[in-house]
């Protein structure tokens, strides 16, 4: 059974930098597309960025474009995202995702989530 552990999340002032991890269980993690969502409070989820199999294709949410960067590591089973000039409006609870399909990012439906990580940014 598939099974993703986020980690990395906590507290860091406005320009601050933080890198989320992600670590896949349960599936062929080089088969699977990732990406990361994330819900701020009293809002919708929204798409953050995503990152293809092969690991060559990414891209981002304008919103968080220039300041943040997905990576992955095959051996690892492991993705990451990289957050750097960070803004109190970053604050948010962030999903990682795995799904076959890439182009299910960033609306499609995604199989498989994590229980997500915390991160507030202090103004």
């Amino acid at each position: 059974q598939a099974q993703l552990v986020e980690s990395g999340g906590g507290v860091v002032q406005a320009g601050g930098s933080l890198r989320l991890s992600c670590v896949a269980s349960g599936i062929t993690f080089s088969n699977y597309a990732l990406g990361w969502f994330r819900r701020a409070p009293g809002k919708q989820r929204e798409f953050v960025a995503a990152i293809s199999r092969s690991g060559g294709s990414v891209f981002y949410a304008d919103s968080v474009k220039g300041r943040f960067t997905i990576s992955k590591d095959n051996a690892k089973n492991t993705v990451y995202l990289q957050m750097d000039s960070l803004k109190p409006e970053d604050t948010a609870v962030y999903y990682c995702t795995a799904d076959p399909n890439y182009s299910d990012y960033p609306a499609g439906g995604i199989n498989y989530w994590g229980k997500g990580t915390l991160v507030t940014v202090s103004s």
